[in-house]
């Protein structure tokens, strides 16, 4: 079997690509956050096209089911259910410009030097399915980072109950 890709498979990943770094772009550079968080959906839906590209089938279904099914739709009926939704235009972000430029520059050359200086093999499509791969890798070889994001989550979700908890003698 050739393992090129035919034609058809070529623009298909070249659109899943397009889709998500345009709308990825409109998340960051959009002034209106309800606009920003309808392009991050089309940004998830991308990321999990390209999922399908590398044949991990289970990441691409957990890729919509948790960020677009659970939590841009969160962040979307937040948005519409909040009394004043906040609008970025009328902000004045000048000041972090040249900071925020800086910061992408040297990003995108630690990435550029990551990807330029990687050795990528083609690996071939496997019939082993991919969730078992994962399923075997999470309790085995990265048990210890499971377990400490786990842990890590269960600490946030504390912080975030302490925080919302109602203060006594505060009353709006």
């Amino acid at each position: 079997m050739d393992p090129t890709p035919s034609l058809f498979a070529q623009i298909l990943f070249v659109i899943a690509a397009v889709v998500t770094v345009v709308s990825a772009a409109i998340v960051v550079f959009s002034g209106r956050i309800l606009h920003s968080a309808f392009a991050l959906l089309f940004t998830f839906c991308g990321v999990a096209a390209l999922y399908v590209f590398l044949f991990a089938d289970f990441l691409a279904v957990t890729q919509i089911l948790i960020y677009v099914g659970g939590i841009l739709i969160l962040i979307i009926f937040g948005l519409l259910l909040t009394q004043r939704v906040m609008d970025l235009r009328f902000i004045d972000q000048s000041h972090q410009r040249i900071g925020s430029v800086l910061l992408a520059a040297v990003f995108a050359a630690a990435l550029i030097a990551v990807v330029v200086g990687t050795p990528w093999r083609i690996a071939s499509q496997s019939d082993a399915p991919t969730v078992e791969i994962i399923g075997v890798s999470m309790l085995t070889q990265y048990l210890v980072p499971f377990e400490m994001a786990s842990m890590l989550l269960l600490v946030a979700l504390i912080g975030a109950v302490w925080l919302a908890r109602p203060r006594r003698g505060y009353h709006e």
